[in-house]
């Protein structure tokens, strides 16, 4: 231990001088790179407001700067290869550079008058013009003299004399007021830079570049966003191959593929977001700047050497980028930036020159005057990206569109740098690489196993099925793979139709389109055809029920059912109305025929059409491929038809949104809930939200951007949803490639697990569930009162005990026997009288009695007692509920006394009977 501590103790010793040169040289090499690149690095002066002196980098980013750049004319007599402007918000100072070259033996610009109204001399070149255009208003104008401003190169124009202009103009704050300053920070800001240059002895305009104006912030993330996307779709692809290929029992193994996320609505998705900006609308900026992070889902990725190859197909026959709506560069734009008038240059003075060009904003056209601008104009190299100026861009390729200008889908390829000529040949070239990767893939798999099968890496049992059938699933991969990019392939075919480019890039659209056409959907016959060749259709009268029905609980709604259906239901929804209809039905002729998700010769067959849909809609695929042929129709044959794409296109999503609702095709909850619902919905909403966009509404462009940028919010959330559906499924895949394993881990997911495996058995019959009956409870003795009903009684004949507040009786209260009309007794029925306190049956009695009342009273009593005793019985007649009742008895005859004296009335009426006696 000693010796070791020792050797070592020595080889530190030894090898600590060497450490330390060693980091002296580091440090020393990185010193010196650091003041070389210190003194390389330009600086310029600034003085802030509080009149210090302030030190910039020269290479720093602007505040605003121009990319790419595009000829507006069509036939420019200057080739410009390079125009950049930057606006620096620190110093408050416009940076320029312009290089190019010319045709013209020699040429003297445009004469124009300074804003003094004295004449400048006509060989001399008199006028350049640059003015920004953010979000269709004028920002900034400026005009200056190339000669005044030592711009030789331009005084006189000369095919021997490179173009080369550059300079540094410093402005004020009133000069850049028309420039917001939310400018400075939005993303994908919306603007144009315009060059334009007037010739003098023809009047007219040699030159005009336009190049896009950015602060650099921007949606368009296509290397972060676009490579997380691919290792999600990566996932998806490996989960649902993983549940296809395990197990040896077809129909198990169909109903947990079933059950797994369908690279089909990832897709579908995908492809729901890009090729949304083929409608022909003029689009805002924010937008294409989003759809590029989901480009390469389309088949639009760029690649310089494939791009070559297509130009070389193509030639020179670019198209025409107008025909679908955008302003292709290398053509005349008129109206850019408002546009000009020629006769109002040499007849107005310079004040005005370039006033007319666009309204003024906030009542105001920034203008900085020639002698202004001359006076404090700066020479300064042509900075480059050697020397860290990288705020520049290019000239745009043939056939892209005019920078700032994102209309129709040549501005949403713009953004790949892939011109509309080359889209059809770009998409059918990465396609076809595509099939061709999957195909190995799945070749290249199964032999991986036979390798680690020979080595003893796995047991040979394991995935038994996949390895003797591997043809068979490198087939259903590649047909499964061309069912996912059916739409885009043929919407690009009829794309190229539209777009009349090369008639030879259109020979091989039209081959392909006929082979997708007449395969595909020849399949898909086919393959109905297969199962239903045994059996025979018949129409049967059925009723169409209107039925009352609510949305999310609670909301009432309108639904439609069958009467054949209804039939079936315990409880069927109450009907509104019925009309007469007509159904047909498939009768099959083999009813011992076995069900289509157990027929295994069917599944091998044709399970990459059918094996994601229920049982009974298994021939919804059929469905599927005539609704994605009509979008594709509506997109491509409509291009640069603004309205007729909309509106037709809201009709088929609505349509087939009601109608996927209605048929929830699909086995799997989760892709039923993504695709029916939630894509659905983004596609209707999309397109409502795009109509505006359609420059006959002329909207401005900050509303447009608004608009926009809600359906990045709504696309942007239904991608998130996606991804998330790509995670659960990858879970649920992970516990059906788990199934026969005893031993389940995590174990906390068990109770998931066996969860997850309910449901599949539950939901592969595709059948009704039916509630389980209520069970009955014993019967026991009981008593129950089930309603209460009241006779009348004799004394409610009595007009004394009728209560007038009562609604219990239908007899009209009256005055009693011999009464006065007027009299007080009357008084007493007069309905303001309240009995409403009195309990159910009770008797209301007189307030109160006066002495006229008791007279009466007495007297009556008398003249029938006397009419009794002379004419022997006495019948009364009193009516009760449509009875007669007769009553002789002279007992019966006397009432009760009502009356706040009891004692005295009975001693009256004892008197008066002891007299009739007598």
């Amino acid at each position: 231990m000693v010796s070791f501590q020792s050797r070592w103790r020595g080889a530190l010793g030894c090898s600590l001088p060497l450490l330390l040169i060693q980091l002296l040289s580091r440090l020393s090499t990185t010193s010196a790179a650091n003041v070389a690149m210190y003194k390389n690095t330009k600086y310029v002066e600034t003085t802030t407001d509080a009149g210090q002196s302030l030190w910039l980098r020269d290479a720093r980013k602007p505040a605003l700067y121009t990319q790419n750049f595009g000829d507006c004319l069509g036939s420019s007599l200057i080739n410009v290869t390079r125009f950049d402007a930057a606006y620096y918000k620190d110093n408050m100072t416009v940076l320029f550079h312009l290089e190019g070259n010319t045709n013209v033996a020699n040429e003297s610009l445009m004469c124009m008058k300074d804003f003094r109204g004295l004449s400048v001399p006509a060989a001399d070149p008199s006028v350049v013009y640059i003015g920004v255009f953010a979000y269709g208003q004028a920002r900034f104008d400026l005009t200056f003299n190339p000669c005044n401003a030592q711009i030789y190169s331009l005084c006189p124009m000369n095919r021997s004399v490179p173009i080369e202009a550059n300079g540094i103009i410093p402005v004020s704050q009133s000069d850049v007021a028309g420039i917001p300053a939310i400018a400075l920070n939005i993303p994908d800001f919306e603007g144009q830079a315009i060059l334009r240059v007037f010739a003098n002895s023809t009047e007219s305009e040699v030159g005009c570049y336009s190049a896009v104006v950015t602060n650099g912030a921007t949606f368009s993330h296509p290397y972060a966003v676009g490579s997380a996307l691919g290792v999600f779709t990566i996932i998806a692809i490996a989960a649902s191959f993983a549940t296809a290929i395990y197990g040896s029992h077809v129909s198990t193994t169909r109903t947990h593929y079933a059950h797994s996320l369908s690279v089909l609505v990832v897709f579908s998705v995908f492809h729901h977001i890009f090729y949304t900006g083929a409608l022909s609308v003029n689009w805002p900026s924010v937008l294409p700047a989003f759809w590029s992070n989901f480009a390469w889902t389309g088949g639009m990725i760029y690649s310089e050497s494939m791009q070559n190859s297509i130009n070389q197909l193509i030639g020179s026959n670019k198209g025409n980028t107008s025909i679908v709506g955008a302003a292709g560069s290398g053509s005349t734009a008129e109206g850019l930036g408002g546009g000009y008038q020629i006769s109002q240059i040499y007849k107005r003075s310079f004040h005005h020159l370039f006033g007319r060009l666009a309204p003024p904003f906030s009542g105001r056209l920034v203008n900085l005057h020639s002698a202004e601008a001359e006076q404090y104009l700066a020479k300064r190299a042509l900075a480059n990206a050697t020397e860290g100026y990288n705020w520049y861009g290019f000239p745009t390729k043939p056939g892209l569109p005019l920078p700032g200008n994102f209309s129709g889908f040549a501005g949403t390829l713009a953004q790949e740098n892939i011109p509309a000529s080359n889209a059809f040949m770009t998409g059918v070239l990465w396609f076809l690489i595509l099939v061709t990767i999957v195909a190995a893939y799945v070749a290249a798999f199964k032999w991986i196993l036979e390798a680690l099968v020979k080595y003893k890496r796995i047991e040979e049992t394991q995935l038994a099925y996949f390895r003797q059938h591997w043809v068979g699933y490198t087939e259903a991969a590649a047909l499964r793979t061309t069912v996912i990019g059916f739409f885009a392939i043929v919407y690009l075919t009829i794309f190229q139709f539209t777009y009349k480019g090369s008639g030879g890039v259109t020979a091989i659209a039209v081959l392909v389109f006929l082979v997708l056409f007449l395969g595909m959907f020849g399949t898909a016959g086919y393959a109905c055809f297969y199962r239903l060749r045994w059996g025979h259709y018949e129409i049967r009268a059925d009723r169409l029920h209107a039925e009352k029905s609510k949305v999310l609980g609670s909301l009432p709604c309108v639904g439609f059912g069958l009467e054949s259906r209804r039939t079936g239901k315990t409880r069927p929804r109450p009907s509104i109305g019925s009309v007469p209809w007509r159904t047909m039905n498939y009768v099959d002729e083999d009813a011992q025929r076995i069900d289509v998700h157990q027929d295994e010769a069917y599944i091998k067959r044709f399970g990459w059409l059918f094996a994601r849909f229920r049982r009974t809609r298994w021939w919804f695929f059929a469905l599927w491929l005539a609704y994605e042929f009509v979008r594709a129709c509506l997109y491509g044959g409509a291009a640069g038809h603004p309205m007729t794409q909309v509106f037709g296109l809201m009709i088929v999503e609505f349509i087939a949104l009601i109608t996927t609702v209605i048929l929830k095709p699909f086995e799997g909850l989760r892709v039923n809930a993504l695709m029916v619902y939630l894509l659905g919905f983004s596609k209707v909403a999309t397109l409502a939200l795009s109509a505006a966009f359609d420059i006959r509404f002329n909207l401005p462009r900050i509303t447009t951007t608004v608009i926009g940028v809600v359906i990045i919010v709504i696309q942007g959330i239904l991608a998130i949803l996606t991804l998330v559906a790509i995670v659960f499924g990858a879970i649920s895949s992970y516990m059906s490639v788990t199934r026969d394993r005893e031993v389940f881990r995590p174990r906390r997911w068990e109770p998931y697990r066996q969860s997850y495996f309910a449901h599949l058995e539950k939901a592969a019959p595709d059948v009704p569930l039916v509630r389980p009956p209520t069970p009955e409870q014993p019967k026991e003795p009981y008593f129950r009162v089930a309603s209460v009903r009241r006779e009348p009684k004799i004394k409610d004949n009595d007009p004394d005990n009728i209560n007038p507040g009562s609604s219990r009786t239908s007899i009209a209260p009256g005055p009693l026997i011999g009464s006065r009309v007027g009299s007080r007794t009357n008084s007493m029925w007069s309905p303001t009288v309240s009995n409403c306190n009195l309990p159910y049956g009770a008797r209301a009695h007189r307030a109160s009695w006066s002495t006229r009342d008791l007279t009466s009273w007495q007297e009556s009593q008398h003249s029938n007692h006397s009419s009794h005793v002379a004419g022997g019985p006495h019948i009364a007649n009193r009516a009760s509920d449509g009875s007669l009742r007769e009553t002789t008895n002279p007992e019966r005859m006397h009432t009760p006394i009502k009356s706040p004296t009891d004692a005295a009335a009975l001693a009256i009426q004892k008197s008066r009977r002891d007299k009739v006696k007598s």
